[in-house]
């Protein structure tokens, strides 16, 4: 055989085996793939549409911790970031359920970038071998209203004990002073105080509870502004008279709104009141009213100690006081403006506050006007 032509014939050998090696590997990797399962488990039947109506927030997890499926709430809640649950908690429960597959059920802390953390409750359970299920609800609006609840109770129980413990010691101190009626009588007024102070505390605490909801007004009927402010200002005509303090009424005239009349002739009534209360003997308390756009905005002006800047933002707080040494004389509940406050907003208004330390304050309630008011 010639050199050329055994030339020939090995390259024609090396080129059948490097196909044959070629083609085994081919159909090993295809035999290998057939073996092995998918990369991304599938959902079983129904569940990607279930979650697409679900209003809990739903996330599917694989067995590499990879989110599979996750509901626009989930989003929305934050629990997903890229393929990977933000929670490491979240993440912790949902590999303790694949290892023994029981279902979960715990109460979580979620930080935010921005604001306070949220409070979840998560329900974690095996949906198939590779797939864990976890629903999560946000408790946040819930834990804080518990919270309020809590803190208003302690509050009302705390608050009623003074006049209530002022009373029994009045009492006691009128039965040892039963031969002296000039003690008795003063002990009297001073149990006369204490119980005003007690029934106007408790019926606060009633309008407090029917409008903290804020929810809007059932049947709300046009209101007579000036009527009401002349109720306000004759309710409050004595206090008034005992501190030479002159109430002032002014501004535009005819007004109406749309609304509750007992709502708002008690939250006006509530900041002439605190004007009174908190003003020097022998100065003057200004209500005005004007219309605005379609809104009225009732102000009311006094020449008292005025509010710290740093207070502004809680003095629509629940007994909260910016000055407590002071509530005992002026028979403050810490109510009155936390009363102003949800009357505005059951209302589709608002109430604003100016303040200046040593100058005064001026509040400004702003209510719905009637479509008849607007009409004329």
């Amino acid at each position: 055989m010639s050199p050329t032509t055994q030339a020939f014939v090995a390259a024609l050998i090396g080129a059948v085996v490097a196909g044959s090696a070629v083609l085994a590997w081919h159909v090993s990797q295809t035999q290998l793939a057939a073996a092995q399962p998918s990369e991304e488990p599938v959902l079983p039947a129904g569940v990607a549409t279930v979650l697409s109506v679900l209003r809990s927030s739903a996330v599917v997890v694989d067995d590499d911790d990879e989110v599979v499926k996750a509901s626009a709430p989930a989003h929305v809640l934050g629990l997903v970031r890229g393929q990977s649950l933000a929670s490491s908690e979240l993440a912790e429960l949902v590999r303790q359920v694949r290892r023994d597959g029981q279902i979960r059920e715990a109460d979580l802390v979620l930080p935010r970038p921005s604001g306070p953390p949220r409070t979840v409750t998560a329900r974690v359970a095996p949906l198939s071998s590779r797939l864990v299920l976890a629903l999560v609800e946000d408790r946040t609006t819930e834990r804080r209203v518990e919270a309020v609840r809590r803190d208003f109770v302690a509050n009302v129980s705390h608050e009623l004990k003074t006049p209530v413990g002022a009373i029994k010691l009045l009492a006691e101190a009128v039965s040892d002073a039963s031969d002296d009626p000039e003690a008795i009588e003063r002990f009297a007024r001073r149990m006369l105080t204490e119980s005003d102070r007690l029934a106007r505390m408790v019926q606060q605490i009633i309008e407090l509870s029917r409008l903290q909801g804020d929810e809007p007004v059932e049947a709300p009927h046009v209101v007579d502004v000036d009527d009401v402010i002349a109720r306000s200002v004759d309710f409050t005509v004595m206090d008034a008279q005992n501190k030479g303090i002159k109430v002032v009424t002014g501004g535009a005239a005819g007004l109406r709104i749309f609304g509750n009349e007992e709502q708002v002739s008690a939250a006006i009534t509530n900041l002439v009141a605190n004007a009174v209360a908190y003003s020097a003997s022998d100065s003057t308390v200004l209500v005005t009213t004007k219309a605005a756009d379609q809104m009225v905005e009732i102000s009311v002006v006094d020449q008292g100690i005025g509010i710290p800047s740093d207070e502004l933002e809680r003095i629509f707080e629940r007994f909260y006081r910016v000055d407590p040494a002071r509530h005992r004389s002026t028979g403050g509940t810490g109510l009155g403006l936390s009363i102003v406050k949800h009357v505005a907003a059951t209302h589709g208004g608002d109430v604003r506050v100016w303040s200046l330390e040593g100058q005064g304050s001026t509040f400004t309630l702003s209510l719905p006007r009637s479509r008849q008011e607007e009409n004329a």
